[in-house]
């Protein structure tokens, strides 16, 4: 019986971490990559080589073109080739957060 009761304990506290993690921040993945899409501009910021200047651009150019890929950085103002080798294994590219629909919307 007390091995069951373990067991149960056990699995109870893995489902606990696993309903931890998918309810972390839409920014980053299971793998701590930052979602290009989703990211604010602090978060973006935290980024190798990416400071606020350039967090606000790759805000305000997902803001009318959303990344599809992670090499679409390159189309940001002051990102280049060298900046892209930094970041890309640290990004990736999900769905563009949108605003929570609430009543009359």
């Amino acid at each position: 019986m007390q091995r069951f009761k373990n067991a149960a304990a056990a699995g109870i506290l893995c489902g606990l971490l696993l309903a931890g993690a998918t309810t972390a921040s839409a920014a980053a993945d299971v793998a701590g990559r930052v979602n290009i899409n989703a990211a604010s501009a602090d978060e973006l910021a935290r980024l190798p080589g990416i400071g606020p200047a350039k967090a606000r651009a790759i805000v305000e150019h997902r803001a009318t073109e959303p990344f599809r890929t992670p090499d679409d950085l390159r189309k940001v103002k002051g990102i280049g080739d060298k900046l892209y080798e930094q970041v890309k294994d640290h990004v990736t590219v999900g769905e563009p957060s949108a605003p929570p629909k609430g009543r009359g919307s």
